[in-house]
């Protein structure tokens, strides 16, 4: 996340965060997680840099799937705690910095990958540049982000229910006013960004990347019967999931 905000470091967000992680069943486990690890290549022998690293789970993915190097970068010292406690690795290095400063990374990557953190960033445009810059020729770049319908919601109830509760719609405003979110999750102020689906796609053709597949990952039947709220994920998906190569 952005060097301008660590809330991960605080100690009430830290623990709301941690208590959703640790579920048995999550949003994160049963969606995301699959939907983006659909997406990566062989990594045997692969050198990957994984951006928002946080425990370090998908480091020692990569690692238990051939991968020669991998270097997790985290902002949260409270993360990368975590992260080298129960997820070292000798071919992993974990780095406390703001995505913001990764220009200076030295060395070559196979894969850039990263799960859920660039909704966070303010500056779009130049982390993908320099995503590009720290790619080998035919390096990918795969990420997942919150949903842009997701992200344009500010202030005020997200879905309309009927009587009984049931959510009906969701309540979607301002899709088109780009920038900054100030929202409450676990603690208020929390910030993220918003873009729409056309600024993610001219900014990242603009950054030198093509686009090779786009997933909006719905929940499965089992995935309803252990979270039966996740049927609303057919009014509005999650997450925004993108694979991307260099031209």
């Amino acid at each position: 996340m952005g060097k301008n905000q660590n809330v991960y470091d605080n100690e009430i967000f830290f623990e709301g965060y941690k208590g959703i992680r640790e579920q048995e069943n999550n949003y994160n486990k049963l969606q995301e997680q699959p939907a983006i690890k659909s997406l990566l290549p062989d990594l045997k022998g692969k050198r990957i840099l994984d951006l928002g690293c946080g425990y370090g789970e998908s480091c020692s993915y990569f690692i238990e799937k051939g991968a020669q190097k991998v270097v997790g970068i985290d902002i949260s010292k409270k993360m990368l705690e975590v992260a080298r406690k129960e997820n070292s690795h000798e071919n992993i290095e974990y780095l406390e910095k703001s995505m913001d400063d990764i220009e200076n990374l030295s060395g070559k990557f196979d894969l850039v990958y990263s799960s859920l953190a660039l909704h966070y960033m303010e500056n779009f445009g130049k982390l993908l540049r320099d995503i590009n810059n720290l790619l080998s020729k035919d390096g990918e770049f795969i990420y997942s982000q919150e949903h842009p319908l997701s992200t344009a919601h500010g202030k005020g109830l997200r879905w309309t229910r009927d009587e009984d509760g049931t959510r009906v719609h969701y309540n979607l405003a301002n899709y088109m006013k780009s920038g900054k979110r100030e929202t409450t999750w676990f603690v208020d102020g929390v910030i993220k960004y918003h873009r729409t689906f056309s600024e993610i796609i001219n900014t990242v053709n603009e950054c030198g990347f093509q686009i090779e597949k786009i997933l909006e990952p719905l929940p499965s039947e089992e995935d309803i019967k252990l979270i039966p709220k996740m049927v609303q994920d057919f009014h509005k998906p999650s997450f925004l999931i993108l694979k991307l190569g260099k031209k």
